[in-house]
């Protein structure tokens, strides 16, 4: 997705830029693109929920909800996301509303226990790393950080990690202990892991023998076109590559019903799921099992899921659509930016010209126009190109929405245009 730089513009087209960029700035906006939250149209797709479960108290084995206990979750609700996070129901723990706080946990546990398959913890060892897809999710990346936990970059491509990449590291060196994943529809650029990839991750060789997939399936759901991703069965793989204790599955109802009393999962073998119950333990006495009665009561089954996400996708594929429209009609064959086109998920990849991303968001921000910052796709904050923009269409209005990618793209101009005629 490299943006190359064509020979220098003429002087009009910078002079057109910076007239048109005084334009925006004088209109006042306060717009804001930075997170990828549902917008309050999505959360009302869900409002039946909040008066859930009603007088209703009792699971479907009897168990009275309101009490204590219960550290793996409903029964009934593991088997409705089973098959949609692929991991059996008796290997899937419901938890609170939070994957990324399990992601937390598990860090922690791995750091301060001792992992199936693992000679002593983390923490005593010498240093601990992790390999990081990039472009990433920020939030993975502040997690390793928090922990002092190294990160090294590895490209992303067409069909997932540079895998080529992937397997010599881990081959090599036994301090690489795991590798984020958000295998369907990945943050930020839409990619989904190709069968290939997947297999690959299953069956490589690694100098770790706790080495783990930490894998975000954050999207599995979220589909915007009328033919859904699928992707290949990870655990299985593991299992069948015999490796059955690399995979850690996440997943949750966060961007599936309200995000803010969502039920989270974490999906993986048999002993692992022992190791993190029995951590889990001293930390809880059960999660939140009123709101994952609720989330049973509402969306019945995985049809159930599938009919929601399908409302929730005739908001969203607008959004995405708008901005590909637009940025092409203002910024197609400028030389000046490449942008993804994701079949689900919630984010855009903008590519500008290297060296022009923090000032495309700098004068973004002097417009009103709120981003990601750059460089928070890789690890510390640092994108060695200085050339990706994250963009979220989920929360604002489309009118909104289109004031901001118009106003983008005016930034994109402006900074490329006087970068290419210095």
């Amino acid at each position: 997705m490299t943006t190359e730089l064509s020979p220098d513009a003429p002087a009009g087209l910078v002079e057109r830029a910076r007239k048109d960029y005084q334009e925006l700035a004088g209109r006042g906006l306060s717009l804001n693109l930075t997170r990828g939250k549902p917008a309050p149209e999505q959360l009302d797709l869900a409002t039946d929920l909040l008066s859930l479960p009603g007088g209703r108290h009792t699971s479907a084995d009897g168990t009275d909800v309101r009490n204590y206990g219960g550290l793996q979750g409903l029964p009934e609700l593991r088997e409705i996301f089973a098959g949609l996070l692929q991991v059996p129901a008796g290997q899937l723990l419901a938890a609170g509303n939070s994957s990324l706080e399990l992601m937390h946990d598990c860090l922690v546990h791995a750091l301060l226990g001792v992992l199936p398959g693992a000679a002593s913890r983390w923490a005593d060892q010498e240093r601990i790393a992790f390999l990081c897809p990039v472009p990433g999710y920020d939030r993975h990346f502040a997690l390793c950080e928090r922990f002092g936990i190294e990160m090294i970059p590895v490209p992303m491509t067409d069909e997932g990690p540079d895998m080529e990449t992937v397997e010599r590291l881990v081959a090599e060196d036994s301090a690489i202990k795991g590798i984020w994943c958000v295998p369907k529809y990945s943050n930020p650029t839409g990619v989904s892991y190709s069968d290939a990839t997947v297999a690959r991750l299953a069956a490589m060789p690694t100098a770790a023998p706790d080495f783990r997939i930490f894998w975000d399936n954050a999207y599995a759901a979220h589909h915007l076109t009328d033919e859904p991703v699928e992707i290949a069965d990870l655990l299985a793989a593991c299992a069948g590559a015999g490796h059955p204790d690399r995979a850690f599955v996440f997943g949750s109802t966060s961007k599936i019903t309200a995000a803010g009393a969502g039920v989270a999962f974490f999906g993986s073998s048999p002993a692992n799921v022992t190791w993190l119950l029995g951590h889990n333990a001293k930390r809880s006495i059960g999660p939140d099992k009123v709101n994952q009665l609720r989330h049973v009561m509402f969306l019945r089954d995985a049809d159930g899921v599938r009919a929601h996400m399908e409302r929730q996708r005739a908001l969203l594929r607008p959004k995405f659509e708008a901005v590909g429209r637009i940025l092409q009609k203002e910024l197609g064959g400028t030389g000046l930016a490449t942008w993804t086109t994701p079949r689900g998920g919630y984010f855009v990849t903008l590519e500008v010209p290297d060296g022009c991303a923090k000032e495309v968001v700098r004068k973004a921000a002097e417009a009103g126009i709120v981003l990601t910052p750059a460089g928070a796709t890789h690890p510390y904050g640092d994108d060695p190109r200085d050339a990706v923009i994250r963009i979220a269409p989920s929360y604002p209005g489309l009118a909104e929405l289109e004031q901001a990618i118009e106003g983008l793209a005016v930034c994109v101009r402006l900074v490329g245009y006087e970068k290419r005629a210095a």
